[in-house]
Formats: structure tokens, C-alpha cells, sequence
């Protein structure tokens, strides 16, 4: 059962791949269902506090790898549905082989499964494919893992996160210059924007950096900004000749809307939280969360303290820390309240922050505190 439960998105997706091709308000009622099994899920199972003990890695590693194809086929699904093709051999397939009709299924939806299609389709890419995706970035050392994990990134145009994010936010987790550090009442839709813009800036000035170190062309072969953009152009290609322009329009608004669930992520993970230039990362840097249906969908990235001050550990090695700063509740029941009622997180988010600048905060980032907000 232990390594079952990470298995649970590799069913997720096939599973919705089935449902959402039965027809009318099939989408819409799987879009809603699998965002209550997760919240509600966080909400009445105990926290998942265990720390096991594996033998087979590649067990564990199998559901990240099988995430890729298994993503692109629902991906590529949607976007033929959503798209103005004609019939190709994309839907040939699925008629023949699946005996799935997606020519008939276009007509035959409502305007609300269209919209729970990219919504859940934007989701899916967010957790199925960012989420290992950042899991395989820090596995530097590891030629497969990272190829996997980049091509998990192109499906949301995010290259440049495998650079900043791994080279960069761990640097400066906490600072005023982190693009993914949230400060005290910051507006997330200005996070989102503004965190976008700066990690490509970023990821930039880290690649240029390494290109010269290295005296390689800036623009060359070995630029990996470069290789990931091309990553994505493939994609979106093939998103073009299965759905046409109107495919690629969706491909492009599902990479967008799952980047900027990503910053939505950030915007919460250390939304508030204050580090001394120069002063080691430590949990206190970070929400945790030890939500059971959060922390198998994401991958024990939910884990957060203990991923900063460990960035080189592998997910199931990552330790459920009681006494670091923890968030209120599970992580899609924190996204979706940021997204819709981001006055009402600030407002709890507020107290949470009253609490970590009692217990948590050094002297130091007390002073920095006072300096800024009083």
C-alpha cells in the first residue's frame, strides 16, 4: 500500500480520460468530484506524519515517468475536442481502436464541460506534470530523471523553472528579491504576473551566467532555455495538427492557467515569510502541510520545510515536521481559496503570521519586520 498511494494520479488521469469521453456533464461531474475527494479527503483523513521505509525505488519513481505519456494523451484528447480539426487520424484512432466518437462528443457537450475540460485538463498539468516535474529538476545528477522531469515542465511553456527555481528561489527563499516569496498582503494576481516576468528574467541571468563560465554561445545548442522552448513549440505543434488553430489556443491557455496555478502555489508556500540575508534556509522558511490526499497527489511536496532545508532528497525521503509553520488547510482547499476569496486567506493567513513572528522568528527577522510593516 505504500507504494500504491502513489499511484493514485496515473489512476486520476486514466480514470478521467474514460469518464469525460461518455458525454454531456460527464467533465463537469468529474472536475467537481476529484476537487471534493482532494479537499475533503485532506479534511477527514489524519495527517499523513509517516516517514517509510522503501526498498524499490523504481516503484516509486514509475508513476512521475508513467505521467508523461499518459498527460499528453489526455492533453492532446481535450485539445481535439475543444479544437476545429477535421477528423484525422487522432479521432481515427480513438474510432476504431476505442470505439470513442470525439467528433461526436465536440457537438454533443455543454459549454460548462468545456470549461471544466481546460480547468481540470490546466490542473492536471499543474499537478501531474509541475509538480514531478520540480521533483525530477533537483535530481541534477540524473540524465533520465531530468529529461523526464523537463518535458513534464514543457507542457506548461516553464522551462525556465528547472533553472530559477533549483538555482535560484532555494538561494532566496525568504529575501525580498525571491520572485517566489510573497510579501505580507501582496495581491496574488499581481504575484502571479510579476513572479512570471522575474523567473524568466532570472532563469536568464543564471543560464547566461553558466553559458559564459562554460565560454559556450549564449544562443547555442547547449542553452537550455532554448531546449526547453523547442520542447514546447513541439508540443505545441502537435497541438495544431490534432485541433487545429482553435487546439492550439487551448494548449496555450492550459499551459498558461497551470503556470500560474504554480505561482498561486508559491504565492502560499511562503507567503509573509521573512529570512536574514546570508542566514541558513531553515523549516521555519516555509508552510508545511501534512495533508494526506495533498501529499500523495503532490508528491510530498506538501512537505515543504523539510524540501528546503533538504532540497537533494528524494520525495519519499522527506520528513513530516510537526513544529514548523503549518498551513490551515490542504493545498487545493488553499489554492482555490486564494484564486476566488483571496481576502478571506489574507484574513486567516494574517493570524497564522502573528503566530510565526511570536514562535518562529529570530530576533533578527523581527527587527526586519518591524522595519517594513510598522
Amino acid at each position: 500500500m505504500k507504494y500504491l498511494k502513489y499511484y493514485i494520479s496515473t489512476i486520476t488521469i486514466l480514470s478521467a480520460g474514460y469518464i469525460c469521453t461518455l458525454g454531456e456533464f460527464f467533465p463537469l461531474v468529474f472536475f467537481i468530484s476529484f476537487s471534493l475527494f482532494i479537499i475533503f479527503g485532506d479534511l477527514i483523513l489524519k495527517g499523513d506524519d509517516k516517514k517509510h521505509n522503501y526498498k524499490y525505488n523504481l516503484f516509486l519513481n514509475l508513476p512521475i515517468y508513467l505521467n508523461l505519456p499518459l498527460l499528453i494523451l489526455f492533453l492532446m484528447t481535450v485539445v481535439f475536442i475543444l479544437g476545429n480539426s477535421d477528423e484525422n487520424v487522432y479521432s481515427i484512432f480513438f474510432l476504431d481502436i476505442l470505439n470513442i466518437d470525439l467528433l461526436h462528443l465536440r457537438e454533443s457537450i455543454y459549454f460548462s464541460d468545456k470549461i471544466a475540460l481546460i480547468a481540470l485538463t490546466s490542473l492536471f498539468i499543474g499537478i501531474m506534470g509541475t509538480v514531478p516535474g520540480h521533483e525530477l529538476s533537483h535530481r541534477i545528477k540524473e540524465k533520465f530523471d531530468l529529461f523526464v522531469g523537463n518535458w513534464l515542465l514543457s507542457l506548461s511553456w516553464d522551462c525556465a523553472f528547472a533553472i530559477e527555481h533549483v538555482y535560484g528561489h532555494h538561494k532566496n527563499v525568504g529575501l525580498l528579491k525571491d520572485p517566489a516569496t510573497a510579501k505580507r498582503g501582496e495581491n496574488v494576481y499581481k504575484f502571479v504576473f510579476t513572479a512570471i516576468i522575474k523567473e524568466q528574467i532570472d532563469a536568464w541571468k543564471i543560464e547566461i551566467e553558466r553559458l559564459k563560465h562554460k565560454s559556450l554561445f549564449i544562443f547555442g545548442f547547449q542553452n537550455k532555455l532554448m531546449i526547453g522552448y523547442s520542447r514546447s513549440a513541439l508540443i505545441a505543434v502537435l497541438a495544431f495538427y490534432i485541433g487545429g488553430i482553435k487546439g492550439l489556443f487551448i494548449f496555450l491557455l492550459c499551459a498558461f492557467t497551470a503556470k500560474s496555478l504554480l505561482e498561486v502555489i508559491n504565492y502560499i508556500e511562503h507567503y509573509g515569510l521573512i529570512r536574514v540575508a546570508g542566514e541558513k534556509v531553515m523549516p521555519r522558511h516555509s508552510w508545511n502541510s501534512n495533508s494526506v490526499m495533498s501529499s500523495i497527489y503532490l508528491y510530498n511536496v506538501t512537505r515543504h520545510t523539510a524540501h528546503h532545508e533538504k532540497p537533494y532528497l528524494k520525495f519519499w525521503e522527506l520528513d513530516a515536521y510537526h513544529k514548523a509553520p503549518m498551513m490551515p488547510y490542504g493545498y487545493l482547499a488553499m489554492l482555490y481559496m486564494t484564486i476566488f476569496t483571496p481576502f478571506y486567506f489574507q484574513k486567516i493567513m494574517s493570524k497564522k503570521l502573528a503566530e510565526w513572528d511570536k514562535l518562529f522568528a529570530s530576533d533578527e527577522e523581527r527587527k526586519i519586520i518591524k522595519a517594513q510593516f510598522l
